[in-house]
């Protein structure tokens, strides 16, 4: 028995340390909490083997409560500031937060999941009302608007920029810059490049991309291209996949393939990648478990069988 135990404890070691000596950083990622009637579901993005770091929910209330990934609240629109702004200052109070993002895709329809604001609205709004968070007591950091990553979007931001400064000499001080992209790699790495030029000292929260509607072996190729090459621009400081649904969840905007998860609630290709692969111990087919997740136990079955192996050999 102590020959078994101590040839497990050095296989879980080696294995242990492999994974640590090709391990790269994955603190950027972040998970975009959608919702679902299948709460466990959420278990494998927010265990202790999970990378993510982060995490918002298109509103202020933050869902993963027992979850140690960071919050960052969203104000989604100008009719949502005046109610959202006594409990961002809650949770800045307490130390619960850090960062604020502010105004989902408002150059979008509310049926697509935007706020339909004017740059002028949104200007006077975030002045009045939002901008104020940044100072003592509360020193929270403050997104310019996450906009369609589109020239309508741009445009809309340009718009945003001249309204505030029309209002103020100022303009609308801000921390950072969060944006969307949904289109293939190239588009991507331009829309970033762009905002990066037009906002040079301003960091970047990639807070919603996905391919749409392609094969599900193209859209993992997109989404393995896409974070490796995040995880290694400077300028980008955040990021969040969007996808953290299962297969039946989705939308007819993005597809089927998007999706993390398939219908059993498993981990696709893309969920064990996104979630860091053999690095951190995720793989297809994976669910979550009670808080904790599979990755740790199989880790641990494969060094029981290989001692059995042994044993019976």
């Amino acid at each position: 028995m102590l020959t078994i135990f101590w040839t497990l404890s050095y296989i879980l070691l080696v294995v242990r340390f492999s994974i640590a000596e090709n391990s790269t950083n994955l603190s950027k990622r972040g998970l975009v909490y959608i919702g679902t009637s299948h709460p466990s579901d959420y278990q494998l993005f927010t265990s202790r083997s999970s990378p993510l770091t982060w995490y918002y929910t298109f509103a202020t209330w933050p869902a993963l409560s027992h979850s140690s990934l960071d919050f960052a609240p969203m104000i989604h629109g100008t009719l949502d500031a005046a109610d959202a702004v006594p409990s961002i200052k809650s949770m800045a109070s307490s130390g619960g937060i850090t960062h604020v993002l502010v105004y989902n895709e408002p150059d979008g329809s509310t049926e697509s999941g935007g706020s339909n604001l004017t740059p002028d609205d949104a200007a006077r709004t975030y002045l009045d009302t939002i901008a104020p968070l940044r100072d003592a007591p509360y020193n929270l950091k403050m997104s310019l608007p996450s906009t369609t990553g589109s020239p309508n979007g741009l445009n809309w931001l340009r718009e945003f920029n001249s309204s505030c400064h029309n209002i103020t000499s100022g303009g609308c001080p801000s921390d950072f810059l969060a944006a969307h992209w949904y289109g293939g790699f190239p588009g991507l790495a331009s829309w970033l490049g762009t905002l990066h030029q037009l906002y040079p000292t301003l960091p970047i929260w990639l807070t919603e991309f996905a391919l749409p509607a392609f094969p599900e072996n193209i859209t993992y190729d997109f989404v393995n291209q896409t974070i490796s090459y995040l995880d290694q621009l400077d300028y980008v400081e955040r990021y969040s996949y969007f996808g953290t649904f299962r297969r039946e969840a989705a939308n007819n905007f993005t597809g089927p393939n998007v999706a993390m998860l398939d219908d059993s609630g498993s981990l696709t290709r893309i969920g064990a990648l996104y979630l860091g692969g053999n690095q951190t111990g995720f793989a297809v087919g994976m669910k979550g478990m009670g808080g904790r997740t599979e990755p740790v136990l199989s880790w641990l079955a494969l060094a029981v069988a290989v001692v059995t192996a042994i044993i019976l050999a």
